[in-house]
């Protein structure tokens, strides 16, 4: 996959944590098929949704949900997610010991990396999964949460469940 120049200048490497973060991430297999689902759908918009799991001895993740992209200028290389859409799947999870855990989205034709964007809206606490998008086809996935000072991304690695 061709890797465009901005992905290589000082201001997207400068939100890169070159030391990988020691948890593991464990996604069940319906949650990576929602998450590229929805990417190969949107395309050659983002995507972007909701991971949904637990996060009490590392993140396992169950459930993946598409939640609407209200970025309608930039929704090529640009996500908002919808806050209706995000109270509405909070609101259902509440006493059921599931919560909202991540966000996902996807890079149509781009790498699977965060971007200055994706650095300025992230929440400490949360994973990042990204999809890239090729020609209308999820290629890769790879997986970023904050580091501890909260100030750049540290990959994860991605483990799959059979659920």
């Amino acid at each position: 996959m061709h890797e465009p120049e901005r992905f290589k200048s000082p201001e997207y490497l400068a939100v890169l944590d070159e030391t990988p973060s020691s948890e593991p991430c464990h996604f069940s297999s319906s949650a990576i098929q929602a998450m590229k689902k929805a990417a190969e759908k949107d395309y050659p918009l983002e995507a972007c949704g909701l991971l949904i799991g637990t996060n009490n001895s590392g993140w396992q993740i169950d459930e993946a949900r598409q939640i609407e992209n209200l970025n309608k200028e930039r929704a090529a290389d640009r996500f908002q997610l919808d806050p209706a859409g995000y109270q509405r799947v909070d609101s259902e999870l509440r006493g059921s010991g599931r919560e909202i855990i991540g966000v996902f989205h996807s890079h149509p034709d781009c790498p699977a990396k965060p971007s200055p964007t994706d650095l300025e809206s992230a929440w400490e606490g949360f994973v990042y999964p990204i999809i890239s998008t090729c020609d209308g086809k999820a290629e890769a996935l790879l997986c970023w949460t904050l580091n501890e000072n909260g100030d750049k991304f540290q990959a994860l690695s991605v483990e799959h469940a059979s659920k």
